[in-house]
């Protein structure tokens, strides 16, 4: 099929904003989840950012018009991994070449140099990548457990001597969670490099919630926090992130703090279960998931070309 149509824009004007994410609605609703992260909405949503770029796939429809069949994003902020995308077909427009259509358009934007994620994992996907001449090198676990109502089965959170836990406090607490955040996941470029416009972004989301976003303190000093997330849609609990101060790993203040986050889903929000996404090859991390319960439930896959 050559009629197709592709554009490339930094900005995306409101209403193709709002085509987009009703065409990753639609997909997400026959894929199982969104071809697009949450992150990548934000970028969608919340206007122009600094290294993003919006790739539109239009298709015939019907005799004169055309529809948007086609969305890719790509992210180039990260001073040292190659830039990263994400793409998706509308599901009545697939089989027509358009999503090798989109790979190669990123590929040529990004001089071959590429990181593309397949949310779920899906055959499709993988078939893609092989097309496109990307390997896999990334697998992150998407991990769930049921959850008691009265936080049956989960421990008493056991804090190190000296610490002290509380909840977030939206604009006072911004900067030394930024900064807390950067160190914790300084080997993360992905999470460490939060910024305060993402930051921002999270809390104008309608599922922020200060009650759920739990900070630990040694004394005055900021060392870990777990922000825990409601998918309300779904009526699940997510271990949104757990950070923990250099000095302080090693100490079981992660631990601690994940099940009081995990307490605040089961107890305080009623939830009857809960998610998480780990690095496959994060070994201690699946360990201790593990051991409190979660399971995997599926995957997500990364692709990236040889160069």
């Amino acid at each position: 099929m050559t009629d197709r149509r592709l554009d490339t824009l930094s900005d995306l004007p409101a209403d193709t904003a709002q085509a987009v994410l009703g065409l990753i609605a639609t997909a997400a609703a026959a894929d199982g989840q969104p071809a697009v992260s949450e992150q990548g909405r934000l970028h969608v949503r919340r206007g122009r950012r600094e290294g993003v770029r919006h790739l539109l796939l239009w298709a015939p429809d019907g005799e004169d018009g055309e529809v948007l069949a086609g969305y890719g994003q790509v992210e180039d902020t990260d001073p040292v991994e190659a830039p990263a995308a994400e793409f998706v077909v509308a599901p009545r427009h697939r089989l027509h070449g358009h999503g090798r259509a989109l790979g190669d358009a990123l590929l040529d934007a990004t001089g071959h140099r590429l990181r593309v994620w397949a949310h779920g994992g899906h055959p499709s996907a993988r078939h893609l990548s092989v097309q496109l001449g990307l390997k896999l090198f990334r697998e992150l676990r998407q991990m769930r457990m049921p959850l008691h109502p009265a936080g049956k089965g989960l421990a008493k959170p056991v804090l190190p001597d000296g610490v002290t836990v509380r909840t977030f406090r939206p604009g006072q607490d911004d900067a030394d969670w930024l900064a807390l955040n950067a160190a914790a996941f300084a080997h993360h470029p992905e999470q460490g490099s939060l910024t305060q416009r993402d930051l921002d972004d999270r809390k104008a989301e309608p599922w922020f919630d200060p009650a759920g976003f739990f900070l630990a303190f040694r004394g005055s000093e900021p060392v870990g926090f777990h922000w825990t997330k409601v998918h309300a849609d779904e009526g699940l609990g997510e271990v949104y992130v757990v950070g923990v101060a250099p000095a302080e790993q090693g100490s079981g203040l992660g631990r601690a703090l994940t099940t009081i986050g995990l307490r605040h889903l089961a107890v305080d929000r009623g939830l009857p279960g809960v998610l998480l996404y780990v690095d496959a090859d994060n070994a201690p991390a699946v360990a201790v998931y593990e051991r409190l319960g979660f399971t995997t439930h599926e995957v997500d896959l990364m692709y990236r070309t040889e160069s």
